[in-house]
């Protein structure tokens, strides 16, 4: 009878199709930033306190941010702030100025890209 369970078990397992993510999804920063994937779209954030940077690309591809909006909600600890983001060349969004921004913070990204739904993003600064 446990041969029979065993048996079953391992007919299940090598019958289940096997999950693999398909070859562009690289997490890797290009950067120095933390990275996340929201809807087929890699957003790579670089926070340093003069600068706040948010790279967008599609596997590989560039993703325009002409006519598009972002806005980031920082967090550290009980403190809050905001900063609105620009489109600033290529595939990124920029706002220069001074940020609180160290190692442990986390930051929500609300991107609008022109014609599309806005995509929420969320990181935590190396």
């Amino acid at each position: 009878m446990k041969s029979l369970k065993a048996l079953a078990a391992a007919l299940a397992i090598l019958s289940a199709p096997a999950a693999f993510a398909g070859a562009g999804h690289d997490l890797t920063p290009k950067h120095g930033g933390a990275v996340v994937e929201v809807k087929e779209v890699v957003y790579e954030l670089v926070a340093t306190p003069e600068t706040l940077t948010l790279y967008l690309d599609d596997h590989g591809r560039k993703v325009d941010t002409t006519g598009g909006s972002a806005k980031l909600t920082l967090l550290n600890g009980s403190e809050k702030s905001e900063a609105t983001l620009a489109p600033a060349g290529d595939n990124k969004f920029e706002a220069k100025g001074l940020h609180k921004v160290a190692s442990g913070t986390k930051a929500v990204a609300v991107v609008t890209l022109a014609g599309k739904a806005p995509a929420t993003a969320r990181f935590t600064v190396k």
